[in-house]
């Protein structure tokens, strides 16, 4: 990537950056729509670093952040999705998800072991539970969609090339050593198995009410900008506006303005 052109994405990414903080300012004060934005990617793929940096400008206030790891005992007595229901956002929030219950068709898809352990009666055969699970998930994110909630899924789409370069550059600097994970050079070991499944739970959960953006992630301004230009975009496009006041509030407020005009 040239150096003009790591500046022009980096001049893209503060420009939507700019309208997404106004725009999360509108989400806020309306309180009448949410948005719920998930990343999936393979390790290294840059899931902190976009969160980080597109998400730089918004009021914490109004965004949380979700990154779910390894199910407790309590949540495996529950179906799949219970844990992630209670984290959607409520009116006026931007929720991130980073990682999902998608991992409930990714990991799990590639590990049978975990999908045993989640003690499932009378468990479909083969495909047929991945079938059930996209369906579970479709009519999950409709339910959201329906009830004001704006659903933004990414998938940043790094090669197994770059993955290498880059946690290579994990072990080899110091500042980033703390990052790297053997558990993340074992899952690499899967790398066809996981592009199988990603490719069939793309065409699976691509909706027209939550579509997938597949967003490429080895130069990782240019998938920064992206990232921001579509958030900011799909979040304009709600036609937020500032909630108006009734005469009686305007009155209201009129009396409080000339009673601090008389105080000291």
């Amino acid at each position: 990537m040239t150096s003009s052109s790591r500046e022009r994405a980096d001049a893209y990414l503060a420009l939507n950056r700019e309208t997404l903080a106004r725009s999360q300012e509108l989400l806020w004060s309306s309180d009448t729509r949410s948005v719920l934005i998930i990343f999936q990617a393979m390790d290294a793929a840059g899931k902190d670093g976009t969160i980080k940096h597109v998400m730089s400008g918004v009021n914490p206030q109004g965004c949380q952040v979700y990154s779910f790891k390894h199910p407790s005992t309590q949540e495996l007595d529950h179906n799949f999705l219970w844990r992630y229901w209670d984290k959607v956002p409520q009116r006026g929030h931007i929720g991130i998800f980073n990682r999902s219950y998608y991992e409930e068709v990714l990991i799990v898809r590639v590990h049978p072991n975990i999908l045993e352990a989640q003690r499932l009666p009378d468990r479909p055969a083969g495909a047929a539970i991945w079938r059930q699970r996209f369906d579970d998930i479709n009519h999950f994110e409709k339910h959201l969609v329906r009830n004001g909630t704006t659903v933004l899924k990414f998938f940043l789409n790094i090669s197994k090339r770059e993955q290498r370069r880059r946690l290579l550059q994990r072990i080899d600097d110091p500042e980033k050593s703390w990052k790297f994970s053997e558990q993340d050079l074992a899952e690499r070991a899967y790398w066809d198995d996981y592009m199988r499944a990603y490719q069939t739970m793309l065409a699976a959960t691509s909706t027209t009410w939550a579509p997938w953006y597949v967003i490429p992630a080895d130069h990782k301004h240019v998938c920064r900008a992206l990232v921001a230009s579509i958030i900011a975009g799909q979040i304009g496009r709600l036609k937020l506006r500032r909630p108006t006041i009734s005469p009686a509030a305007a009155k209201k407020l009129s009396l409080a303005r000339r009673r601090l005009l008389r105080s000291r």
